[in-house]
């Protein structure tokens, strides 16, 4: 009953959000930037309550630490928000028909948005932002990893809210409890959208149980193939930062992919790697190419399982091809459809990478780590969707609204 209550306050809130100006809430919006980086100390220790509960080898443990430049990047991003323009309110298209109705399709909010999140406090940030901007109300569902770094984040939103005038329940966060997300999943008429952030395992059961409809993100299996034109210098280094940037985010490297002619320039494409203690599963061709120049400690032979796995640590997976097909037909059995990216000179090569390889970023001779809103000049987002349905890639301001069609008239009736 408790938590009826919470979603009926929020679903409240929510509309009271259609009478506020965009002014009102870049006011809210720059006050919290500031005050988030005022209140660093207060955050910082709290996270680190979490991290101690936390083994220090556990992928999440980097996506639940929060510092003191983390926090100042999360501020950045909110103020890029600020600074974007409203998503609500755009006319998407206007007509007259001969009847003299005037029909309008304008962007709206989606009303209520739910995130259920593991481990990512900075999360909680990103989502009130982008979810005020775009004139929603949230409910956050995070896990009980990060539980009092989510409670203080929360704690520095309300006071900013309530110094404005705003409705507290603009965001609210719920217990960790697993029955907490089953009312969650099930909370139709309270809630009008789902974006699962985190396992694989965590977006399988949300969209398995959902009452809710569900937008998929996280999950990311990105594979890089240097091509048999590959440079192997700009190859080195999409393949260092892809993999060892922040190894624990989704849009990190967890296969190579090398066609055959290549396996000499294998070792000084992957050398760098070393440096960070990167393990390598790799086939038969590619360790025979790889040994006795990559650290045998740090090199082992691949197994079925160690492609198409998220590896979310300083490992990764190297494949072997015979041709740019056998490339594309690897990519298309193992990707999650999140990033992938050739290494290539050759211009019909990248084109046909291009078109066909689906996943919902593409690149060619850039790093998978550039899969993120505020690179894509989004100011920051909510998730990486992988999906086709609504929304795909960074999803940010746009991708929070829906729409409706606003019809004007004189008196019209349609004729029997």
């Amino acid at each position: 009953m408790k938590i009826k209550r919470q979603l009926q306050n929020v679903l409240n809130a929510s509309r009271k959000l259609n009478l506020v100006s965009e002014e009102e809430i870049n006011k809210v919006l720059l006050d919290l930037a500031n005050e988030a980086e005022k209140q660093t100390g207060f955050i910082l220790k709290e996270n680190e309550e979490d991290l101690s509960r936390m083994d220090i080898s556990d992928p999440k443990y980097d996506r639940l630490k929060l510092t003191a430049e983390r926090i100042k990047g999360i501020a950045a991003d909110i103020r890029n928000v600020a600074s974007l323009p409203c998503p609500v309110g755009r006319v998407l298209s206007e007509t007259t028909r001969p009847n003299g109705l005037k029909i309008t399709k304008i962007s709206v909010p989606f009303g209520v948005i739910g995130i259920i999140y593991e481990a990512r406090p900075n999360v909680t940030f990103d989502v009130f932002s982008l979810c005020l901007k775009s004139g929603n109300a949230c409910i956050l569902k995070g896990g009980s990893d990060a539980i009092y770094s989510n409670k203080a984040i929360l704690k520095v939103i309300h006071k900013i809210l309530a110094k404005h005038g705003f409705d507290r329940n603009t965001v609210a966060l719920l217990p960790a409890g697993r029955d907490e997300t089953n009312e969650m999943l099930n909370a139709r008429g309270f809630i009008d959208l789902i974006i699962p952030r985190g396992s694989q395992g965590l977006i399988d059961f949300v969209r398995e149980n959902s009452k809710i409809p569900v937008i998929e993100t996280g999950a990311g299996i990105c594979h890089t193939y240097f091509d048999e034109s590959g440079d192997q210098e700009k190859g080195r280094e999409i393949v260092y930062n892809a993999k060892t940037r922040r190894p624990s985010v989704c849009n990190a490297l967890d296969c190579l992919i090398v066609h055959r002619s290549r396996l000499a320039n294998l070792p000084y494409v992957a050398s760098k790697l070393a440096q960070d203690e990167v393990i390598i599963y790799a086939d038969i061709e590619a360790f025979s190419a790889l040994e006795g120049y990559y650290p045998g400690h740090l090199l082992l032979p691949a197994t079925e399982e160690s492609f198409g796995t998220e590896f979310l640590s300083l490992k990764m997976a190297v494949k072997t091809v015979s041709c740019f097909e056998e490339a594309l037909s690897h990519i298309a059995r193992y990707s999650s459809k999140h990033s992938e990216s050739i290494v290539s000179e050759d211009k019909e090569n990248i084109s046909m990478f291009l078109k066909m390889v689906d996943a919902s970023s593409v690149y060619a001779n850039v790093s998978t780590a550039f899969t993120d809103g505020a690179q894509f000049g989004l100011g920051a987002e909510i998730g990486i969707s992988t999906q086709k349905l609504h929304a795909r890639g960074p999803m940010a301001l746009e991708e929070l609204t829906s729409y409706k069609w606003i019809i004007e008239g004189n008196g019209q009736v349609r004729p029997k």
